[in-house]
């Protein structure tokens, strides 16, 4: 055993290697790449237990054609609830009297909060590939937030950025890896900037929303418990994999119709202690970038705070008045841990009626309603239009070059 040769060599950047694996030109060829490491990437993730991001978004396209007929039926009900609550007259001279400034400056902070998400990942993927550019960075955040805001619980944006980056010759492990390290110093700050706020104003929040603080309380829990489960596989794996396999050999015993929840017990364990193996290994290279996670800290807090000063730009802008910018962002923080926990994509109706329950008594009488419109439009409506903007062109182009790839494969196998 001493002599045995390793199967897999650990490149620079953190990549796993089949050794066992043949190689020639007509391969590297086929796969656009120069070298075996890059050439046998998407057979080496698959042996480690990575998911395909291909596989996995072609798996989803009905969930999002789905997810789009929910946003519809959601946005065109609560047009019609405003229509009839508000009545079309008041809601054109609302319109009339709305200030276009502070529109422009709710349009100024959702700019910079994609600047500062674009910044957030630009600056560890640089480790990486050096050749990563800002504009690069930007594109990919778009993509993200196209699909951040389609599926439930943000859930399709981090696997169409790695399935969009695959194509552009990145590594689905080594993207997913810091998108993952992204995640965790986004989510904690989120948690801890929310925390913060409300406490910071505790005595406003106590006297308003006294009678709503276990929901608060429920999406505190929630984040925490994520951030602390992708904490976990990075810096303890062996813990995580003891705690998962007995739930994965349950899920082999329990049967759904003739199925079974998990049609093989062993082969999914090995699968996903690989995947966590792997996943540790890149979030150790990136956890050891110690500056680069400092930057990323102050940027997340950058980027919170745009998306908070957008209800308060919403709030000045149908001429409300009698609260402080402070109060205001309080207020939105605390909606947002509400809407972590909706399961409709972009929190469709939580937001809508979160905002409602939680604002009625601070907007004046009669703007309520529009303002949710326009805060909608702002954080959901206007990220899903410009991410379609990009991922439009980028989904053309990859599929040129899958079919490129087709009929290569077809030629050689000829």
């Amino acid at each position: 055993m001493a002599d045995q040769k390793p199967k897999y060599e650990i490149t620079e950047t953190g990549a796993r290697i089949n050794l066992e694996k043949p190689h020639n030109r007509e391969t590297d060829r086929l796969y656009g790449n120069e070298t075996i490491e890059d050439a046998y990437v998407e057979e080496i993730d698959q042996e480690i237990g990575n998911k395909d991001p291909e596989a996995q978004v072609k798996k989803n396209r009905r969930k999002y054609i789905l997810d789009v007929f929910i946003i519809l039926v959601i946005f065109i009900g609560f047009i019609i609830y405003t229509i009839q609550k508000d009545g079309m007259q008041n809601i054109i001279a609302l319109m009339d009297n709305c200030n276009g400034m502070w529109l422009g400056v709710a349009g100024l902070f959702l700019l910079g909060m994609w600047v500062a998400e674009t910044i957030a990942l630009v600056l560890p993927m640089k480790k990486i590939y050096p050749d990563f550019k800002v504009w690069d960075s930007f594109r990919i955040t778009m993509i993200g937030q196209l699909f951040n805001n389609l599926t439930p619980f943000a859930s399709g944006g981090q696997l169409m950025q790695v399935y969009v980056m695959s194509k552009e010759n990145k590594r689905a492990s080594e993207t997913f890896s810091v998108l993952s390290l992204k995640f965790i110093i986004g989510q904690t700050v989120l948690i801890l900037f929310t925390i913060s706020i409300v406490l910071s104003q505790f005595n406003f929040f106590q006297n308003l929303f006294k009678d709503w603080v276990w929901l608060g309380a429920i999406g505190i829990l929630i984040n925490i418990g994520i951030v602390v489960s992708f904490f976990l596989a990075g810096t303890r794996k062996n813990f995580v994999l003891k705690i998962a396999k007995p739930f994965i050999k349950l899920g082999g015993k329990i049967k759904i119709g003739k199925k079974r929840l998990v049609k093989d017990p062993e082969d999914r364990i090995n699968k996903f202690r690989g995947s966590v193996e792997h996943y540790s290994e890149q979030f150790t290279k990136m956890g050891s970038q110690k500056g680069t996670i400092a930057a990323m800290v102050i940027i997340s807090v950058f980027q919170n705070l745009c998306y908070y000063a957008i209800t308060y730009a919403i709030y000045k802008a149908f001429g409300n008045s009698g609260y402080t910018f402070f109060e205001i962002v309080t207020t939105q923080a605390f909606l947002m841990l509400i809407m972590s926990f909706v399961p409709t994509p972009g929190a469709g109706l939580g937001a809508e009626g979160g905002f409602l329950i939680l604002f009625k008594d601070i907007f004046q009488n009669g703007t309520i309603n529009v303002s949710i419109l326009f805060w909608r439009l702002f954080i959901f409506y206007l990220p899903i239009i410009c991410g379609a903007i990009f991922f439009v062109p980028a989904y053309i182009r990859i599929e040129k070059q899958n079919e490129k790839k087709r009929a290569e494969a077809a030629k050689l196998q000829s």
